[in-house]
């Protein structure tokens, strides 16, 4: 067998390239390429897996996808309503954040009713894995520990063994010995992922696979992978906060954009019923420089709190800090704030924040943020009871919003008596009882409330 050939690989497009260079030319991505190996006298095999002749679209007979609840209410709504056979899913997070955690919880309440589980630990011993379970209250004999890397070996336990579900943990420790590239290069992701769906279709069981991320928050390793699998998960949140966030980016069974919210405690990972109680504390502070907002995640409505801070600055360039949300757009609405509604903010430091640790990048944070902004700026604490929700457009005008009935029933349940909305979505909402709606055409309209 010829000396394994050292190349550069792009992790987002897979192209190949005899030296690094800091600019892809496949895809124009800065800092993609990785150092992978490739067989110098290797050529790709194609063979047949699957049986049929084609079909026509209008005779295939459907049927509905079977699901396996796991048991976590949070999880199964992010998965779509539970698990399905076959299925080959990707959750993603940075270190510490929970993943090794909910896997072992999910595991240990199907292998309370009567599945087995098989958990492939790449990293952790089964002394520490045992460890974990008992602190967590996960221990149970349908869990099989299995710590082992090679996946040769990994894939003849299965075959065995035939577990209902399979856990690598995680897919850059794994490695195939007919690849010559370290653990973690992108060829041996590669390959450890098409014998994980082999495994996962040819088998009909369910394989989670954990996945470290990059320090810009994606999955290491090639975008490909992201690609293969069916469904991908990313828990978002603080390490040092409490709060988790698992959002489903990518699912071939359900909802793309799907939220579960959990809370860290010392037992492991629990579901956080209802976020708006936990993101908010009363109907809004009395205190300057807080508004109100519903914003939607998936098909789930909740209120959440934006905070600001403005305080004048002696320096020519002031400070724009934007945590949770989009700070170029928090520059573009001070902007229009300034150019629009007269609010001079060009000598101060502006600080925005999302309280919780949620991030919030849709349109309809925008009003919330103004007048967030604009209650620090004057040191005019909100009206309580208020939530503010609009997208606010570069002429000041308030733009509609989706979903505009899902928000005001949870600002209604969560006890506020008076919402701020574009005028546009009030037209449609004169039948909501319970609030007070004010459709209101332009941002100057809305900072009177302060003023």
């Amino acid at each position: 067998m010829a000396k394994p050939k050292r190349v550069y690989r792009c992790s987002s497009c897979d192209f190949i390239s005899p030296q690094w260079m800091g600019k892809c030319p496949g895809c124009d991505q800065w800092n993609t390429l990785v150092e992978d190996f490739i067989a110098g006298d290797s050529r790709p095999v194609v063979k047949s897996s699957r049986q049929g002749q084609p079909v026509p679209f209008g005779k295939i007979e459907s049927s509905r996808v079977a699901r396996r609840r796991c048991g976590i209410d949070e999880l199964d709504r992010v998965l779509g309503g539970g698990i399905v056979d076959g299925s080959l899913v990707l959750i993603g997070g940075d270190p510490g954040i929970g993943k090794s955690t909910i896997m072992l919880q999910m595991a240990h309440n199907l292998a309370s009713k009567g599945m087995t589980i098989l958990y492939i630990s790449g990293e952790e011993s089964a002394v520490q894995l045992k460890m974990r379970g008992d602190r967590l209250g996960a221990v149970s004999d349908n869990i099989l520990i299995y710590s082992e890397v090679l996946l040769e070996d990994i894939k003849e336990q299965i075959s065995i063994i035939r577990p209902d579900l399979v856990i690598v943990d995680s897919i850059q420790s794994v490695f195939s010995s007919h690849n010559d590239a370290p653990p973690g290069s992108v060829s041996q992701i590669r390959e450890s992922a098409g014998i994980l769906l082999e495994i996962a279709k040819g088998m009909d069981t369910v394989v989670f696979v954990v996945g470290h991320v990059t320090k810009e928050g994606w999955i290491a390793g090639p975008k490909m992978l992201e690609h293969m699998v069916d469904t991908v998960l990313y828990f978002e949140g603080d390490n040092s906060g409490a709060f988790r966030i698992l959002r489903a980016v990518k699912n071939r069974f359900g909802t793309t954009g799907e939220i579960g919210v959990f809370e860290m405690k010392t037992t492991g990972l629990h579901e956080v019923k209802d976020p708006s109680a936990m993101f908010i504390h009363g109907l809004g502070e009395d205190v300057s420089g807080s508004a109100v907002m519903a914003t939607i995640e998936g098909s789930r409505a909740f209120v959440v709190e934006v905070q600001s801070l403005v305080s004048k600055t002696s320096y020519s360039m002031p400070k724009r800090i934007s945590i949770g949300s989009d700070p170029s757009r928090m520059s573009v609405l001070l902007a229009v704030m300034e150019k629009r509604a007269g609010t001079y903010l060009s000598n101060s430091d502006v600080v925005i924040n999302i309280a919780g640790g949620i991030r919030v990048n849709e349109p309809a944070v925008d009003l919330a943020v103004v007048m967030a902004i604009a209650s620090s700026a004057l040191d005019k604490p909100m009206p309580k009871g208020i939530v503010c929700i609009g997208e606010v457009g570069l002429n000041g005008e308030l733009r509609p919003v989706n979903h505009m009935e899902s928000r005001i029933k949870e600002a209604i349940r969560m006890g506020f008596t008076r919402a701020i909305i574009p005028q546009a979505n009030y037209d449609n909402l004169r039948n909501i009882k319970g609030i007070e709606l004010s459709g209101l055409p332009h941002v100057r309209s809305a900072l009177d409330v302060l003023r």
